[in-house]
This record gives structure tokens, sequence and C-alpha cells, in this order.
């Protein structure tokens, strides 16, 4: 297996590393999220509306103002890494191009310097050139639902959230 991700990184150039350095990090931050949203967010939330629920103030200026408070800050907690997950779910295919281009200037090279009858000598320029666009789209596409699944998730808490914080 090893070998084989061996090749496949041969064939797609240097590029692919940087692609599955940003993809593994990406990753790293989803799973960090689906985790906070199953496992800590539910008793922070039990514990903001546990404080809301014990205060004999819910009406006045200054207990709304705390209310805002505690909604803001769950909120900020809910939202915190989506848009880092964003930036790198957009970049994937954006260095998916860098390999596409640093291919074609192989495929460009090999021209000048093989002539352009040698179909052998730029293949691996072709190759180099296809692999990191590929590799880049299926990482942003692997993101993206997830991406968007996340930001989702984090709006509707936050809204059911301030739902439940209303005077008794």
């Amino acid at each position: 297996m090893i070998e084989a991700v061996s090749d496949f990184i041969n064939r797609g150039g240097d590029v692919l590393i940087v692609i599955f350095i940003v993809t593994a990090a990406m990753w790293t931050l989803i799973l960090e999220r689906q985790y906070y949203f199953r496992i800590a967010y539910p008793s922070l939330r039990k514990s903001t509306l546990g404080k809301w629920h014990q205060r004999g103030d819910q009406i006045s200026w200054r207990a709304q103002q705390i209310r805002a408070l505690w909604i803001s800050e769950a909120s900020s907690e809910l939202n915190r890494s989506i848009t880092m997950i964003n930036t790198l779910v957009a970049l994937c295919p954006l260095l998916g191009l860098l390999g596409t281009v640093t291919g074609m200037i192989e495929v460009f090279d090999v021209m000048a310097t093989a002539g352009n009858s040698n179909a052998r000598a730029m293949a691996a320029g072709v190759s180099k050139a296809t692999i990191p666009t590929m590799a880049g789209m299926v990482a942003a596409l692997s993101g993206l639902y997830f991406s968007v699944q996340l930001q989702r998730f984090a709006k509707d808490q936050g809204e059911e959230l301030a739902d439940q914080m209303t005077h008794d």
C-alpha cells in the first residue's frame, strides 16, 4: 500500500503532498466539530439554560443583555473552526490548479527540449497536470458536504438555544 501511495505521489507531483496535508487538516477540524456537537456542546447548552432559568430577573434590560451575551458565547463556540474548514475546502481546488500549472510547465519544458512529437516524454507532465486537479476536487467535494452540514447545525442550535432562553 505504501508503494502504491508513493507511486501516486510520484505521478502527481509534490503538490499532492500539500493537498494531502490540507485535506488531513480539514478532516481533523471536521471530526473535531462533530465531536464537539455530539459530546461537548450538550453540556454547555444545559449549563447555559440552567443559569438562565435560575435567574430571578429575566425581563429587565440587564437580564436581556446577559441573555444576549450567553447566546453569543454559545454561538461563537458552535461556529469555531467552521470558517477555517470552509477556507480549507476552498483551498483544495486551488492547490489542484497549482498542480495543473506545474505539470503543464513540465510538459512545455519537455516539448522545448525533446520536441512535441515525443508523447512518452510528455506523459509524465500530463500526469502531473491532471492527478493534482482530480485530487484537489475530490478533497474539496469530500469536505464541502460536511462543511455545509456543520454550518447548518451550528446555526440551528444557536437559534434553538435563543428560543429556549425566554422568560418563564
